[in-house]
This record gives structure tokens, sequence and C-alpha cells, in this order.
């Protein structure tokens, strides 16, 4: 069945296909599979009150973006940004590109009435960030939404997690430990990607996967970071020019090296507000870690830990129970009544990390369709932005605590 011709029960009568809601990608290469993936297929999984249609996909290669397109499903492709805001069939601008471009495409697209998916870092700067924040909500009292894309929210056992931490089954927090680990960079021969550059990436490590565990942590313990104290390190300083590149591939062109001007790692503690201790770890330089991202929060009454190696899994202590039979229990996050499972498979059949972008997808269109803010924000975004500005700022001053700027409150 076309995508067009998708029927749900939106509230006008079973059967009754739903209003369209155009969506035009910019950027095709890893970010954009993904997204493509969660477009393609929310609507299929999920009785949604909008029919998501994958209108056009940008990007500068005409033969390259052409073949992104017939490849991941969309119905045209372009080579030039703003022709697909221009677009009347693009009611929501997703953007997947380097975090060099989000600010000028984001701030483009909600001048011209559309809705803004973002991937995350929001921004390459804090200014930017707040310029962004800014035009979100003048868009929103025009009635356009815009979400920063945090995909790790949408983990099942993830959203259950935060379920249970709000529901007080920690009790009051006292720790916050998050470690994400990659080795694609441990080769010092691997290309100068455009992820290493500055100008294009704004940070490494830290932006690339300390904006997803200092989002987590936000995000699983409801409060901010108030201040961080951290250290920063460039293993490889220089490295082969590329001859092509996108983010985790490269070829040498084998014309000499350049410099590496982002971070290898990023290691820094923080204090939430309310006084919890938090401890964070993110490199793209540990041998035999593919994509081994860790959280645990200890409370007073007991711990939750996940391993996104183990995505459908939460870890869970309750510390009230009887020390002789208390422990760690694998709590399978399978069930149809926990978060996102309902329209997926019987128990224990798991889900997979695409499927994260599917809920991502799901949920922006829900908020569309009732006029809610969606969440994570660009509010939100700002606030992750702010906290890796902090940690830059200690880095720079031999780990010196460093407060985070205060948190963005925008008007609904």
């Amino acid at each position: 069945m076309d995508q067009s011709e998708t029927a749900t029960d939106n509230g006008s009568g079973p059967g009754t296909p739903a209003p369209t809601l155009g969506v035009g990608m910019v950027g095709y290469a890893f970010m954009g599979a993904a997204h493509s993936q969660g477009w393609r297929t929310a609507g299929r999984v999920f009785d949604l009150p909008l029919n998501p249609v994958m209108a056009a996909v940008c990007g500068r290669d005409p033969g390259a973006v052409r073949a992104a397109a017939d490849r991941h499903g969309w119905a045209a492709a372009e080579t030039d940004w703003r022709a697909l805001i221009a677009r009347d069939d693009v009611q929501l601008v997703d953007i997947c590109t380097p975090g060099d471009s989000h600010a000028e495409i984001a701030l483009a697209a909600l001048e011209a009435g559309k809705h803004v998916l973002c991937e995350k870092p929001l921004a390459n700067s804090v200014a930017e960030a707040e310029a962004m924040t800014e035009a979100a909500r003048r868009a929103r009292e025009r009635g356009q939404l815009a979400m920063v894309g945090f995909n790790y929210r949408r983990v099942p056992a993830v959203a259950y997690a935060r379920r249970l931490i709000a529901g007080g089954r920690l009790g009051t927090l006292r720790h916050v430990r998050v470690t994400y680990l990659q080795d694609w960079l441990t080769d010092p021969e691997f290309p100068l990607a455009w992820r290493l550059q500055r100008e294009r990436a704004g940070s490494g490590a830290l932006g690339d996967l300390g904006a997803h565990i200092v989002d987590l942590a936000q995000y699983l313990t409801g409060e901010h970071l108030a201040g961080v104290s951290a250290l920063t390190e460039t293993f490889v300083k220089e490295r082969p020019l590329p001859s092509r590149a996108s983010g985790l591939s490269a070829a040498a062109d084998g014309t000499g090296r350049g410099p590496v001007t982002v971070d290898d790692a990023a290691l820094f503690t923080g204090r939430l507000e309310s006084g919890a201790l938090a401890s964070f770890e993110a490199t793209r330089v540990a041998a035999g870690r593919k994509n081994a991202l860790t959280i645990e929060v200890n409370g007073e009454r007991g711990s939750l830990a996940f391993d996104l190696e183990r995505l459908n899994e939460l870890s869970f202590h309750d510390h009230t129970v009887d020390a002789a039979e208390a422990g760690f229990r694998r709590v399978l996050v399978t069930e149809a009544d926990h978060p996102y499972l309902e329209a997926w498979w019987p128990p224990g059949h798991g889900l997979g990390y695409e499927h994260t972008f599917v809920h991502q997808a799901r949920d922006l269109v829900h908020a569309i369709a009732a006029g809610t803010d969606p969440e994570p924000s660009f509010a939100d975004g700002l606030q992750v932005q702010r906290v890796l500005a902090a940690v830059e700022e200690s880095a720079a001053q031999d780990s010196r605590y460093t407060p985070v700027a205060p948190a963005v409150t925008v008007a609904a």
C-alpha cells in the first residue's frame, strides 16, 4: 500500500484516511538513512493522526541524492535545501546534516512556516543554539513545532526507566554514571573525516557522543546539570587527508596530512540541581568498543542500569526488600504495556537501534497533530549545548569546576 493510501482511525471514523504530513529531509548519509527508516515505518506500525509522506530528500550530489531517494523511498530529490524548504508538499523539514549547517537550515525552515526536526547536537555553539531556540519560540506562536533528535530517549527500556524514576521507585537520587565508548578512531591512519574538524562538527567525542549521554542523564533524572569539572584529550593530532568522507567512514587520498581540531575523548564529573553526583566518559578511541553506551542511576531506594548493547533489557535493584533476596534483576522490556511496545511484536521479540527513529517520528507526528510541545525541544537541545560548552571551558582551565548557564524557559 502506498503511504498516501494508509488508513487510520484519526477521530473522523474507522478507515478514514489521515491527513498527510509532507516530510522533506536534508542529508542522506548515516543519519539520513536512519531517519528515512523512521518516516517510512512509523505510519505502517502505529495508528497515527497524520500520515507522514516522504516528499523529498536533499543533498549536493545529484546522482547520489537521487540514488538515496530511490533506496530509502523519497518521492523526489533536491540539490538545494532552500528549494526543499520552498516546496508546497513539505510541511516538516528534517535536518540530518553536519552541525555547521543546522542553524542556517532550521532558521530558514521555521521562518518559512515549517515544522522542524533537527539532529543532535542542536548546533555547533551556544550562540547558534540560542538563536534556534528563540526562532522556535516565535514559530510556536504561529503553530510550528521544533524538536531535536535525541533518539536514545526512544529506546523502550530507557523510556521505562524514566517512568520508574519519575514514579519514585529509586527515591532520592544520589549518583548517575554514564559512559559512551566507540573505537572507530583508534587507528591513527583513519582519514580526517568531517567529524574531526571543528568548523564542521563543533567538537569531537564531546558533541558526538557526550551530547547523547548528557541528554540521557538529564532525561532520566528529570534534572539539569548545575556544573561540571572536565578533561578532554586529542590523542592523534594529525591524520591523512581524505579523498572521500562521511562521518564514520573515509578513504585517504595520499596527498598529505591535516590537523585534528576536535577532542578524541572527554571525561567529566558534574552535580545535578538536587546535589546528586554524576560522571561521564565519551571516547571514540576505546579499542574493542563499538557503540557501548551504559548508564546507571543510584537512589536511596534502589538502582537502575541500562546497556545499549542489551537494549531490550533493564537492570533493576529494589533496595527496600530483604537483603537475603535483594539484588539486580533483569527486566525484559518487551511487554505490550512498556513504552512503544503496544504496536510491535509478542513479548520476548526484541527491537533494535532503527526502531528508536520510528518512535521518534511517531512522537513528533502526535505532537504536531495535537499542537503540543514535542520533547526534547530546542530549549532542551540548548541546555545540552550549554553543558558541552561548560565542559570545554572547564577542560581549558585545568578542570576548574564550571557552572552551567541556567536553563531556558520557553513560553507556550
